[in-house]
This record gives C-alpha cells, sequence and structure tokens, in this order.
C-alpha cells in the first residue's frame, strides 16, 4: 500500500502523505453503549483492558448470491471473468472510427438525442430515484482482455521485485479497482445485486460512460516505449468517440488507481471523472488543475490482508496486547519523510511494535497478524497522501492513526471517519511523547465505540463479485451520482459559449487540511 506500494525505475510512488485532524466523536444509542459497557470483560495489559467484546455487533452484511459469499480473491475472481466473460483470444478488433464528417453527425444525433431525453425526464420529475446509467464503452482488446490475460497467464513471474521490494502482482491486485468495477457492470443483471447502478447499450441514455482501460497493468508489465504507445492509442481512441466529443469528456469516467497509470497523457482528459487513490496537491503525482473533489472520485485500495469478519473479529479481541502497530517501509520520499521522524520518536514507547517490511506473502502475514494483535495502527504519510496500510487496518479491526496532512479520504461525504479513525497533525506528531500521550487519554468507552464502527465500515472497502450494496462498487457510483447535475451544467455551459465569454469557473481545493487547535 501507500509507501510500500513500490518503485518503478527507481521511482517510489504511493504511501501517505501528513496529517489532518480529527479525533473520533462517537455517537452511539444509550443503549448500544450500555451494552457494549455491560459485555466489556477488562482485560490486563495496556489499553486492550478498554475494548469491547464484539458478540453484540451486527454490521449489515448482504445475502450472497446464490447461497454462496461474494469472491473476494482478484487472481480467482479474474480466472472465473476469463473462462465465462472474456471473448475468444484474437478476436477480430473494433472497427476504427468514423471520418470526421460522419463523426461530427454522430456526435450532433447524439447531442438532439440525450436533450430529448433529460428535457422528459425533467418534464416528468422521474429522474431522481432511478439507478445511474453507465455506458460501457467496446474498446480493442489491447486496452482490455489482452492486459487482463497477460496478467493472468504471467501471474507465477509476477513475484520479481520492483525497486523497493514489492512484488508486482501484489501492487496490480491492490490497484484492481478498474477490474472489479468492470467485471461487475459486465455481469449478467442476473447475477447483479447492486441496484444503484445499471449497464446500458444506448448512449443518448447513459448519464456517465466507462473507459475499461487497465492502466495499471499496462504500466507494470509492459516496456516503457510499449506502455507509452498503448496509452497514444487508448488516448486516440477515447477522444474520437462522438460521447467524448459531445461533453469533453465531462461525463467520461477513467481509472487511474495507480499515480503513475496513464501519466504521460492523462493531461490531456483532466475534465473526466477520474477514479483515484488520493488527491497530492503538491504537483508530485497530478499537475495543478487535473484533480479536484468536485469532479473526481477517491476509490480504497483492494486489502493486502484477509477480512477480519464478524467471528475473527470476536476471536481477535482478548488477543489485542499491543497497544500501537507499524508495519512497513520506514523511509520514503516526498510527505513520506515524516516516517523517519515517527520511528525515531516511537520505536522505544513501551506498547509499541514498529516493523521493517513489504507486501511480499511474508510482510503480508506479518501485518495480519500484527494488526490484528493491536488497538492502534499507525497509518503515515509515504510517497503520496494514501496508503493501502489504511484499509488493511480498517478490514483487520484495529484503529487507524492517521498521520496524514493532505490525505483525501475514500466516499467522504458518505462515511464519517471520525467514528472510526484518530486524525492527528504532522507537527504535533513528531513531538516526543505527543502521540503515546494522545492514545492513552483515549477512554475505554471511546475505543470500544470505534471498534464496533469499525466492524460496521469494513464492508465499504470489500471489493468483490458479485459487488455487494454499499461495497466499495456500490459507493464509487453513489459518489458519482451525486455529481451528475454539475456534470450537466458543465457540458451544457461549455456548448453554449461564445467568444469573449468568460473562463469556466473552478474550484480547486489547493488548500492544505487543517488541524483543529480545539478539543473535540
Amino acid at each position: 500500500g501507500g509507501g510500500e506500494q513500490g518503485e518503478m525505475a527507481g521511482v517510489g510512488y504511493g504511501g501517505s502523505r501528513a496529517a489532518t485532524a480529527c479525533k473520533a466523536t462517537l455517537s452511539i444509542s444509550l443503549v448500544t453503549l450500555l451494552a457494549l459497557i455491560a459485555a466489556s470483560s477488562l482485560l490486563s495489559s495496556i489499553p486492550s483492558a478498554i475494548v469491547a467484546p464484539l458478540s453484540s455487533f451486527s454490521p449489515t452484511i448482504s445475502a450472497p448470491r446464490n447461497g454462496l459469499p461474494p469472491q473476494r480473491s482478484f487472481v480467482r475472481s479474474l480466472q472465473l471473468f476469463l473462462a465465462t466473460r472474456a471473448p475468444p483470444r484474437g478476436s477480430a478488433a473494433r472497427l476504427s472510427p468514423p471520418d470526421e464528417e460522419l463523426r461530427d453527425g454522430f456526435v450532433r444525433e447524439l447531442d438532439l438525442a440525450v436533450s430529448e431525453r433529460e428535457s422528459q425526464e425533467l418534464a416528468k420529475n422521474d429522474f431522481r430515484h432511478r439507478p445511474l446509467k453507465v455506458y460501457v464503452y467496446d474498446m480493442p482488446a489491447k486496452f482490455t482482455y489482452d492486459l487482463l490475460w497477460l496478467f493472468h497467464d504471467s501471474y507465477d513471474q509476477t513475484v520479481n521485485l520492483t525497486a523497493n521490494g514489492s512484488p508486482v502482482h501484489r501492487l496490480i491486485e491492490q490497484h484492481s479497482v478498474d477490474y472489479w468495477l468492470w467485471a461487475d457492470l459486465l455481469a449478467p443483471q442476473s447475477e447483479r445485486v447492486v441496484t444503484s447502478v445499471t449497464r446500458v447499450y444506448d448512449e443518448a441514455e447513459a448519464d456517465v460512460f466507462y473507459i475499461p482501460f487497465f492502466a495499471t497493468i499496462s504500466f507494470f508489465m509492459l516496456e516503457t516505449a510499449q506502455c507509452k504507445q498503448l496509452y497514444r492509442d487508448a488516448l486516440k481512441w477515447i477522444t474520437s468517440q462522438p460521447a467524448w466529443l459531445r461533453s469533453g469528456g465531462r461525463d467520461h469516467v477513467l481509472p487511474v488507481h495507480h499515480p503513475w497509470s496513464f501519466k504521460s497523457v492523462r493531461r490531456f482528459m483532466k475534465r473526466a471523472i477520474w477514479l483515484l487513490p488520493d488527491m497530492d496537491s503538491t504537483g508530485n503525482w497530478y499537475k495543478p488543475g487535473e484533480v479536484s473533489l468536485e469532479k473526481d472520485v477517491v476509490l480504497p485500495y483492494v486489502p493486502n490482508v484477509q477480512i477480519c469478519d464478524k467471528k475473527c473479529l470476536t476471536r481477535a479481541l482478548p488477543h489485542r496486547k499491543t497497544l500501537l502497530f507499524f508495519r512497513g517501509r520506514t523511509k520514503r520520499n516526498a510527505g513520506g519523510k515524516i516516517r523517519s521522524k515517527l520511528i525515531a520518536v516511537l520505536q522505544h514507547e513501551e506498547g509499541v511494535i514498529i516493523e521493517e517490511g513489504s507486501i511480499g506473502d511474508e510482510g503480508r502475514s506479518a501485518s495480519q497478524k500484527g494488526m490484528r494483535g493491536s488497538i492502534f495502527c499507525l497509518s503515515p504519510a509515504g510517497d503520496t497522501p494514501s496508503s493501502a496500510r489504511l484499509f488493511d487496518a480498517i478490514v483487520s479491526g484495529c484503529i487507524p492513526v492517521i498521520v496524514s496532512d493532505e490525505l483525501e479520504l475514500p466516499f467522504e461525504g458518505l462515511l464519517d471517519y471520525r467514528k472510526v479513525a484518530l486524525c492527528v497533525s504532522s507537527s504535533h506528531a513528531i513531538q516526543p511523547g505527543w502521540v503515546m500521550s494522545y492514545l492513552r487519554s483515549v477512554s475505554p468507552l471511546q475505543i470500544s465505540g470505534m471498534q464496533f464502527h469499525l466492524a460496521e465500515l469494513s464492508k465499504h472497502f470489500q471489493y468483490g463479485s458479485p459487488a455487494q450494496p454499499l461495497g466499495p462498487e456500490d459507493m464509487t457510483w453513489r459518489m458519482i451520482g451525486g455529481k451528475i447535475q454539475s456534470i450537466k451544467l458543465h457540458i451544457r455551459r461549455a456548448q453554449r459559449l461564445v467568444e469573449g465569454s468568460r473562463d469556466v469557473c473552478s474550484c480547486d481545493c489547493r488548500y492544505s487540511n487543517s488541524t483543529l487547535n480545539y478539543k473535540l
């Protein structure tokens, strides 16, 4: 994750960068609190005494399709997908885009059809409470199936290490949000259980257009020149589509979850809705004006560790003897330089475990064991503000202690992270003794409540096939659905502007998150 994602050609990426303030303010009903207090068997040793048993926790989990739980493994899900959904290898390539004159006619026809549909929906007032309609581009196989087959066929060989010791296949898996979203959209309607989004086959009916290009696989598994050429080819194909030309790409969804995904050409697609791991505003990964909370969506990493379900959380409770746990790279680039400072002030503290390591199989096992045995898990900045470690902690029932000033969190607005995480400013965290004093000031009742909410929140970060209601796939489309009216506004505004009109208004959130200086 984050700082452990890896480096390509010696260039680091991925981590989690500095701090945003938010001490958990918990809202639990009096009945729930009394039940937690009554159920708490105060354990001896460090604040493991302050956690409540999870036997009373009841996360909402959707009924599995056909009585079977969803498949959470990317590799196993991919194997089934390729065996049942993929066309025969070597299938005929898609037709080339039409010539310019014919294409312009298609754009006009599409715009008229969309305008008529939107007018009818407005008149009927029936556009608010319907599923988001997504048109999935049928891109040439070299952008889609060929890349999936490349990963599948070379999986055993992708255990080779990148420059910082992280296995390629693990990095691809933790950024595989493009696969999970696409696989769900392509599934037969009879097999889908998410109702917030539906696939349409008529471009005029679509609210948004999904671009199924596997930029992360191509970045890691193709030679640099080959990868850049594929990026240019994809850019040409996408930007020649009538729907793109009609909207300028504003209603197109582009999965670029790896910080280097599509990097050489994505400046030409900055009006599209980007699916991102974070929104680093320092210019290290994204240029000014490329990303914003207004148009883009932050998605969680695919967890590296196994999901700790309700039974697992209950079993793990008595074994949470460590106060604070961290395993990962202790030296990172950019904002991640704070890691070495944090380690210096924390490594000799009582109740703290700090381990150097990567996300290989051995590292994943060690991280899983450490997180399930700890109350708090340190989630510091890395090369970028985000880190897979944060989501590993959440699905392990370990309360994240986030030290990342620039961090933007997935699905915020739908989720309240104050209930499950402690967010600490970088300036405070590097002061000797500050973090430990802060953690020991958290009351047993607060920790019990946060663990309760972690059990509830975990489902929002568990990708699967079929995608589940309120899972990350569902939450992604809900977030995009909330942007539709703004998208339509900017499309129509751009279409009617004349020479001399003022520039399109923008709201670039360039200010760093600031930590509150008062106690909650």
